[in-house]
């Protein structure tokens, strides 16, 4: 049977995963009679709640007579070094283009990855069923793309089809009549070549992703490129850096549709899962000849946030979480390197600080998120950029990025960017909107998302991807406002409540918790202001007027996990349970932050 190996690559949410559905449905591996959720792929619930895909999955299709692997790419620039991973294992991507908002950042990220390694891409054109859609503008646009990523002459002159995704529909042209998914299946059997199935040579395999079994261990999923294997076999590992080691594979699973079933063998030119070397590492080659030549490594970008996770020791540590210990918080992260690539951990000698490495914030984001429902309780520090020293400079990650807001509000959003050390390369007209292409340091993009959604009434759609590194430009002026912190322990009544809205937003209400330290709302004014959240109104038997007004209070602004993290500063920390998502300063007693500032402001004299 012949193999074909595709990527689906596009920006968030221009329909990659949708895509696929369609084409499970068409070729029977989702039985039609079988009711099934939207975006079938995303099967995290983190992936579900947010719309969008986190990690890269596999699966395939038969279509006359061919067997068709499929694999889904995170669109979102915080989970890249998937798609980066992914690619080498196929022979060709499909990459979907919104047929209103064109290329995207992230468009530019992975096409830049695919036409890197010289895949074929097949363009695809999707939503052309929006009101507002222009898919021959669009198609233009990503020629330009195309052009200025530097593709030679064969990659510009690229094959492309329109598709309505949410339908199951493609056409070769426009005018086309509006059928089934089955034209794009005979577009990728038209352009994609089958895959090189040498079965009779020396067994080398290589693993794009990993995953994790509670059975069997540490999986690794990537593609044979020459000869076949079977499971309770001898094999040879051959490290990045050259050194040869022995390993056994013992089990090998094949992708039938979305399962992942076992298999007698892996033969060449297929996409497989095999298991049974606990050591394994993506871009490692697996071999069965001690002698074989390694194949090329794939080299992953290096992350370019970092946060500390630390042990909760706020005064109502170990209330709500089930594991507490820096044991188990390593434990966890340890685990979570298994199947994650993307991040890097460092500890302290104390082993109660873990710095944890990533792509982004979001992808920080998920990992605390995915611990907190596990019952883990743990607090985080504010991200900061990695540096990198380039002859004596210091260089600092350059992000790409584009944001979509209402023409008249473009104003202010451009004065932001530029605050923020952005520099604005291309402003477009899109109806009633204006589309801001710009280039920000990473530092620039903390808390920014926040910000833009408080400038634009939510009506702001922030889309940003690594582009480079580049010089370390000035400083950047962040959060506006400070802090309104809790002076004593308690819970908040509210009559105080009452009193403290007129300074700035809450973030509790009445009946909630809080301990000395915590900060319970934001202080318009700019400075901290410890206040006392918990004081009750003083009732005595006689009356006055005006004494027995009704308290309205404004509803409190809740913290998400997100909001959390950009909301606090360097003196801050976020406290992570499984209940509760609280924010407090590090040093909890107002004469220890007095002590600190002192020391500080003497520092600065001298």
């Amino acid at each position: 049977m012949e193999i074909r190996n595709i990527a689906n690559i596009a920006h968030v949410d221009h329909g990659k995963t949708t895509l696929i559905d369609a084409i499970l449905k068409a070729t029977g591996a989702i039985p039609t009679r079988v009711e099934t959720a939207e975006r079938i792929m995303d099967s995290n619930d983190q992936e579900r709640e947010r719309g969008i895909t986190i990690f890269s999955k596999n699966a395939s299709v038969n279509y006359k007579g061919t067997k068709i692997n499929i694999v889904d790419t995170p669109g979102h620039a915080d989970f890249g070094s998937e798609v980066e991973r992914v690619l080498r294992s196929v022979d060709a991507a499909l990459l979907l283009v919104d047929a209103f908002e064109g290329p995207m950042p992230q468009t530019r990220f992975v096409l830049g990855k695919a036409l890197e390694i010289g895949l074929k891409i097949l363009v695809v054109i999707n939503k052309i069923d929006r009101p507002m859609a222009r898919p021959d503008a669009v198609l233009d646009m990503t020629l330009d793309l195309f052009d200025n990523l530097g593709a030679s002459e064969e990659q510009l002159d690229f094959p492309y089809i329109f598709t309505i995704a949410r339908d199951g529909v493609a056409v070769r042209s426009l005018d086309d009549p509006h059928e089934d998914i089955t034209p794009l299946l005979d577009f990728i059997m038209e352009h994609v070549k089958p895959a090189a199935a040498d079965a009779g040579g020396i067994f080398r395999m290589q693993p794009a992703t990993l995953a994790y079994d509670n059975y069997v261990g540490r999986i690794a999923v990537g593609r044979v490129y020459e000869g076949r294997a079977r499971g309770n076999t001898p094999v040879y590992v051959i490290g990045t850096d050259g050194a040869r080691r022995v390993g056994k594979i013992t089990r090998i699973y094949s992708f039938e549709g979305l399962d992942r079933v076992e298999a007698k063998e892996a033969v060449a030119g297929d996409i497989v899962a095999i298991a049974g070397i606990p050591d394994i590492y993506v871009g490692e080659t697996i071999t069965n000849s001690e002698d074989a030549e390694p194949l090329p490594a794939i080299r992953v970008d290096p992350p370019t946030v970092a946060m500390s996770f630390l042990v909760n020791n706020s005064p109502f540590a170990g209330r709500e979480g089930k594991f507490v210990t820096s044991r188990h918080i390593l434990a966890r992260l340890i685990k979570e390197t298994e199947s994650n690539v993307g991040l890097k951990i460092e500890s302290d000698e104390k082993m109660d600080s873990f710095r944890v490495m990533g792509r982004g914030e979001m992808c920080l984001a998920v990992l605390i998120e995915q611990m907190r429902r596990e019952g883990y309780e743990l607090q985080v520090s504010r991200p900061e950029v990695i540096m990198r020293e380039i002859n004596g400079k210091m260089y600092e990650p350059i992000e790409r990025g584009a944001i979509t807001v209402p023409d008249e509000l473009s104003g202010r959003v451009i004065e932001a960017i530029n605050i923020r050390q952005g520099r604005i390369e291309d402003m477009k007209k899109a109806g009633d909107r204006a589309v801001l292409e710009f280039e920000i340091p990473t530092r620039g993009l903390l808390g920014f998302r926040a910000a833009i959604m408080t400038m634009t009434r939510g009506e702001g759609v922030l889309y940003h991807s690594f582009d480079h590194y580049g010089p370390k430009r000035g400083a950047i002026k962040k959060r506006q406002v400070g802090s309104m912190i809790s002076g004593f322990t308690g819970v908040a009544t509210a009559f105080s409540l009452n009193n403290l809205q007129e300074r700035g937003p809450l973030f509790i209400g009445p009946g909630t918790e809080v301990y000395e330290g915590m900060i319970v709302g934001e202080h318009n004014k700019g400075a901290d202001l410890t206040v006392t959240p918990i004081k009750g109104k003083q009732l005595t038997n006689m009356r006055a007027s005006g004494a027995d007004d009704a308290i309205k209070l404004t509803p409190p602004v809740q913290m998400t996990l997100e909001a959390a993290i950009e909301y606090i500063q360097d003196d801050e920390y976020a406290e992570i349970t499984p209940s509760n998502i609280r924010i407090r300063k590090i040093l909890t007693s107002k004469s220890d932050r007095k002590r600190q500032n002192r020391r500080e402001a003497e520092e600065l004299q001298d």
